[in-house]
């Protein structure tokens, strides 16, 4: 099956490219990729496999398993809330450290971050996607809107660790959701990450460690790969 479901055919240069979004600085060469599709559940796995063979043809395989998440997340949204079966078009664009993602639809309804008194599944997405983004956001356009996020390149194992932490924190939300309900998603992830600290600080205390020397190797580990990012 074809991953450009629509009758569009995919179209990757290396150009001095103007964005089809804003935000991005132009003066630059960049690679451009654009992979049009159908909202398909059986699309989503050959869209994401596409996006990873193109990262590898430019040369940045390391964001590629990031990458696949996003895209699995950007088209899996445009499914469950477009419509199967919706035109929509993947943008890859890579220019200097940052790898641009973008997802274009026909529908002017902008996603929005839920707090924790949503269901299970309802936001999981959007969190991950802010979590592992260094940017990301979403506009309208002529024709529908457009979800875009930047992912930061060589920073796979901090990707993975950043996936992990977002799942420990849904799951604090949901015990503590009562007690924040109504207030921004910022201040219930920030609570959750509170409260998952000071558990683990409880648990290492009761297994007879020290946690503040705990504490401090997790910071020693934080830092250098910081900076090995």
């Amino acid at each position: 099956m074809q991953p450009y479901g629509h009758g569009g055919r995919s179209r990757c240069v290396a150009r001095e490219g103007e964005s089809l979004m804003p935000g991005i600085d132009t003066r630059d060469r960049q690679h451009r990729c654009v992979l049009p599709f159908e909202a398909l559940p059986e699309q989503v796995g050959l869209l994401r496999h596409a996006a990873a063979a193109q990262l590898g043809q430019w040369g940045v395989p390391s964001a590629g398993d990031e990458t696949q998440l996003v895209v699995t997340e950007l088209a899996t949204n445009v499914i469950k809330h477009v419509g199967e079966g919706t035109p929509a078009t993947l943008i890859l664009e890579w220019k200097r450290e940052r790898l641009r993602v973008e997802m274009h639809d026909k529908s002017q309804s902008l996603p929005a971050v839920r707090t924790a008194d949503c269901n299970a599944e309802c936001g999981r997405g959007l969190h991950m996607l802010a979590a592992m983004a260094v940017d990301w956001g979403a506009v309208v356009t002529a024709l529908g809107k457009a979800v875009w996020c930047e992912i930061e390149l060589g920073s796979e194992a901090a990707c993975s660790r950043v996936k992990r932490a977002v799942e420990a924190l849904e799951s604090y939300q949901e015990r503590i959701g009562a007690a924040l309900r109504g207030r921004r998603s910022e201040v219930v992830l920030e609570e959750s990450a509170v409260e998952l600290i000071a558990d683990l600080l409880h648990w290492t205390s009761a297994r007879g460690l020290d946690p503040d020397e705990v504490l401090d190797r997790a910071q020693m580990h934080y830092e250098a790969e910081a900076k090995a990012a």
